[in-house]
């Protein structure tokens, strides 16, 4: 089976959302993460991981939003964490590219998150755009005294971020960027990624991967991201499943939890 570890199902029509799941399901998808950006919207995100058995949720403040959210604070996300389908904390990190909100607002939220998932133990869901630099010192600083982990999330820059992450222990997660013609230098870096560091997503509604470039992207279409990855990496389908599930699985400790206990 394969988990979509980084998708927006809140981004959808309600209406929508049976359907989407029957079509991940007929593709092999089995387990897919919904990813919270904003507080005010955590709530439609909670719901639709209650509503669907085979989704988990985080919570957190997407770096575009942080000025945003005035009142985003440790204890906040620690707070709305306790439901049982909240597995991990973000999305979170830097984005200096489209810098939507000012980076000292970034770098402030960005603190808060580290210091909520180092609290609970639980996974932080990292965004890195023009900023690896940035990211990768706050990590390994957050990480210095133990208790970080995560994975950094849609990866598409350098390997001055994957090595730093990789060096603290995070995972490496990639998406339908990897597929992409112009993704050659990325495709290098994802052949060197430890099969125990590596998770596949789609960030749907974006960034459909080929053969589905053009279309609205969705948690079905991780299998294509994990059929060119296996090609990419010289394993088959079967054995890039079975790792990137276990590694899912073994970083989202409190979504094994349920799952073991069904």
């Amino acid at each position: 089976m394969l988990i979509d570890s980084h998708c927006h199902l809140d981004y959808f029509e309600e209406p929508e959302l049976d359907a989407i799941m029957e079509r991940a399901s007929a593709a092999g998808v089995a387990f897919m993460l919904t990813i919270a950006t904003r507080l005010g919207e955590f709530d439609r995100v909670r719901a639709i991981a209650e509503r669907f058995p085979n989704v988990f949720c985080t919570v957190g403040v997407h770096p575009h939003e942080a000025a945003n959210e005035p009142d985003l604070s440790a204890g906040r996300l620690i707070e709305l964490a306790q439901h049982p389908k909240v597995v991990g904390i973000g999305e979170t990190g830097l984005d200096f590219h489209y810098d939507h909100s000012p980076r000292d607002r970034q770098v402030a939220a960005f603190q808060v998150h580290i210091e909520a998932a180092k609290a609970l133990g639980l996974p932080l869901v990292v965004h890195s755009r023009n900023a690896d630099a940035e990211t990768a010192d706050m990590l390994a600083r957050g990480a210095s005294d133990g208790g970080l982990n995560g994975l950094i999330h849609c990866f598409s820059t350098t390997r001055q971020l994957s090595d730093i992450a990789l060096e603290i222990g995070f995972m490496i997660s990639l998406s339908g960027i990897v597929t992409f013609k112009n993704a050659e230098t990325l495709r290098a870096i994802a052949k060197d990624i430890p099969a125990n560091n590596l998770l596949v997503e789609t960030d749907a509604p974006y960034l459909a991967p080929i053969p589905m470039r053009g279309k609205r992207n969705e948690p079905a279409y991780v299998a294509h991201t994990a059929a060119f990855l296996a090609d990419l990496r010289g394993e088959s389908v079967t054995e890039l499943a079975q790792e990137t599930t276990a590694n899912f699985l073994r970083l989202f400790g409190k979504a094994a939890a349920i799952i073991a206990a069904r």
